[in-house]
């Protein structure tokens, strides 16, 4: 039997729609305000009555082309209005989309064409030369003409609330990315919970997240279906959400911890977050120091919130008044039931570490093609719950009065800029290589807000540059080491597994130049600046002058900081994307002062630092 206190804590029952569907809802909402603004993206506007009528047009020519409830249909576009037509589109067909970013690599991509068997795939020209060979895929391209004279009338589909909404692919610790299959109830009971949680009022949200991840469900759906303008975040850095913000008089934003922290390093972008009436905090732990430096100049709704993928985006949700030692993940939100349980899937004592379960109306239907790994993650207890429980993976205790600490993982996945990583992943493909005959994966820490992947490798006749390139051809560029340590042998603890807590007592990482002293050795003045400043900022003491920073670890958070420092050791400003488009002291140097490339390199640069800083910004938005 159930402690009563548990019993207490998960009476989370509400009433929702049982029978609706997203399209539905939005198709409801566009009815009732049809002139309101929609979406908004780079100063383009789009009205609800125009966003439906473009969808019905998408998902018409989708159906032509296959699509029908349980089938799976590709999105892969860049950000702006087009990318949310697309989704509503697929959904008004009655088939479920799966998000692709373009940016990723092309190998990353292929896995997950080929693994959804997808009858279609909506794109866009400049996106599909980003993207791997479609076999036996229709192209549909949301720019073409003919899509005008598609009738713009609303769509019949056979879709019901228990078919496919979407799925989302993350990483998996076989080496494969799995696909977690969410259907359309899951994500109707979601919006009532967020409905309790944020108020029925709308407002205007500023959408930074990638479709690619399952909180721009809150961003992109939730929103159109309760008469918000959604602002689609097309800008770079810290200064364009800040402005967009003021722009548009933004009132809800949605990010990652390490988002948040990357915007208090710009005095703009920190005063900006004051603005707004809701901040919602989510995807990896939210230090209680970052909350109170947050708290400094927000005084709306602040919210931590946490949940997996498996359950629908987010499960559990704690109003941030005061800060303390720690920051809770609060409460169940509208039917969800949290239990922490030990090995013998028994409540643990009020206090107690276990392990987080979550049953209730949120818990998607499983992995996609993967019988296996939804059996084992997706778990009956009836003792406990009557539909199907979720095992998360992470240890957790409840509070004396309710509320849930988050203590960190039971096993080796890794959260890193609110990216859920398995290591298995990224060491199944080292371990490819020849030369490795072992490869473990941790996540180190070893300055505050500084998290970096780190392999240890017991290898022979290969080196950190060849191995980096291997993986960054084939995973996103989060899941790329930041550094690569060789060992003769790697430790074991007395039972012979590898002892990963050994590695964590190793000394740091220390980078190495890639060029001989002296010839990195700066020598104008404004080289020896930028040297300075980089390899403070950074934390790459031994940076070499041409040494590329991102290839030693740099990421968009440290590039946020080396940029401040810069610009207050300058004592002039200039654009973040600077930092993108140079990538080295020497380049950044020449650049700022006044040594630039001809006008028409320059453009071909900042193409390819644009599309730098766009799969850097994904690091830090879940």
């Amino acid at each position: 039997m159930l402690p009563a206190q548990l019993v207490e804590w998960n009476r989370t029952e509400a009433e929702y729609p049982r029978t609706s569907t997203i399209a539905g809802l939005f198709a409801a909402q566009a009815a009732r305000t049809p002139y309101a603004i929609a979406l908004v993206f780079h100063g383009r506007a789009l009205s609800y009555r125009e966003l439906d009528e473009r969808s019905n047009q998408l998902a018409r020519r989708l159906q032509a082309l296959g699509a029908a409830p349980g089938q799976l249909i590709g999105v892969a576009m860049e950000r702006s209005e087009w990318l949310v037509a697309g989704l509503l589109a697929v959904l008004k067909s009655g088939s479920a989309y799966v998000p692709l970013d373009p940016a990723y690599p092309r190998e990353r991509l292929a896995l997950a064409i080929a693994d959804a068997q997808m009858p279609v795939l909506i794109t866009t020209a400049s996106a599909r030369a980003q993207l791997p060979p479609a076999t036996g895929c229709a192209i549909l391209d949301i720019e073409d003409a003919s899509l005008a004279h598609e009738s713009s009338a609303p769509v019949a589909s056979a879709v019901t609330s228990s078919d496919l909404a979407y799925v989302i692919y993350t990483s998996g610790s076989t080496g494969t990315p799995k696909g977690v299959m969410v259907e359309q109830r899951n994500v109707v009971n979601f919006f009532t919970g967020m409905d309790r949680v944020l108020g029925p009022g709308p407002g205007v949200w500023l959408a930074v997240t990638s479709a690619a991840f399952d909180i721009s469900v809150l961003e992109l759906l939730w929103t159109l279906t309760r008469g918000f303008t959604v602002v689609v975040h097309g800008g770079e850095g810290p200064v364009a959400i800040a402005q967009e913000i003021a722009h548009h008089g933004v009132t809800h934003l949605q990010m990652t911890p390490s988002l948040a922290r990357m915007l208090t390093l710009d005095e703009h972008a920190y005063a900006a977050l004051g603005a707004l009436q809701h901040l919602l905090l989510g995807g990896e732990a939210l230090p209680a120091a970052l909350a109170a430096h947050l708290r400094r100049v927000f005084h709306g709704k602040m919210l931590n919130m946490y949940g997996p993928t498996e359950t629908t985006i987010w499960s559990t949700c704690c109003q941030i008044e005061e800060s303390g030692a720690t920051v809770s993940i609060g409460r169940p939100i509208a039917n969800t039931r949290i239990y922490i349980l030990d090995q013998e899937f028994q409540p643990v004592p009020i206090g107690d570490t276990g392990e987080l379960y979550i049953g209730g109306e949120g818990v998607a239907r499983g992995y996609w093609r993967r019988p296996e790994l939804t059996a084992e993650r997706f778990l009956t207890l009836p003792d406990l719950e009557p539909g199907r429980l979720y095992r998360t993976g992470d240890l957790a205790r409840f509070l004396p009065g309710g509320m849930i600490e988050f203590l960190g993982r039971a096993d080796d996945q890794i959260k890193l800029r609110g990216h859920r990583i398995e290591p298995g992943e990224i060491e199944a493909r080292l371990e490819k290589s020849p030369a490795v005959r072992q490869a473990v994966v941790v996540l180190r820490e070893d300055r505050e807000g500084d998290a970096r992947l780190v392999a240890y490798l017991a290898a022979t006749q290969t080196d950190a540059a060849t191995l980096r390139a291997t993986l960054a051809a084939a995973l996103p560029g989060y899941m790329v080491p930041a550094a690569f340590v060789f060992l003769d042998a790697l430790p074991l603890t007395s039972n012979g597994k590898i002892d990963r807590k050994a590695l964590l007592r190793l000394p740091p990482p220390e980078w190495a130049p890639s060029l001989p002293a002296q010839e990195t050795a700066p020598f104008s003045e404004m080289e020896q600046t930028v040297a300075r400043v980089l390899r403070l900022a950074l934390h790459l003491p031994n940076a070499g002058l041409t040494d590329n920073f991102f290839d030693l670890g740099a990421h968009s958070l440290t590039i946020a900081e080396a940029h401040a420092m810069l610009q207050q050791e300058m004592g002039r400003e200039f654009p973040l994307l600077d930092l993108f488009q140079y990538t080295s002291i020497r380049a950044l140097a020449a650049h700022l002062g006044g040594k630039g490339q001809n006008a028409a390199a320059s453009r071909l640069s900042e193409r390819a630092a644009r599309r730098r800083m766009a799969r850097q910004k994904e690091a830090a938005a879940k």
